[in-house]
């Protein structure tokens, strides 16, 4: 089973959130290794190309490419705990200071 680390940007089924229909798309793990050892899930964040809505918790990817995305991206406070097998394929990774900056983000929009 392949292991997936904070930061990784994959391509996922993302149920919409009123569960009527699933779309494959981009997101990004935020749960650590220590929550991937002692579960068969993952948690990540939906990842946008709409980037002309900015809403709580958006964070505009700077180095989108980096990251494996074809086009300028957001990650989105769209939180999921997913399972491993829902993950199609890594496409990249997000560079440290977009990772910093998602977390401010989340933080922000979860209060923590």
């Amino acid at each position: 089973m392949t292991a997936y680390r904070r930061g990784d940007v994959v391509l996922v089924g993302f149920v919409f959130s009123d569960e009527s229909g699933q779309k494959r798309r981009p997101a990004v793990v935020i749960s650590t290794p220590a929550y991937h050892r002692s579960r068969q899930e993952v948690v990540v964040v939906a990842i946008t190309s709409n980037v002309e809505r900015r809403l709580v918790g958006d964070h505009f990817i700077a180095d989108w490419q980096r990251a494996g995305l074809l086009f300028p991206s957001v990650v989105t406070g769209i939180i999921r705990t997913i399972k491993r097998p829902m993950i199609n394929r890594k496409l990249g990774s997000m560079a440290t200071p977009d990772v910093a900056a998602m977390d401010r983000e989340l933080r922000r929009a979860l209060g923590l």
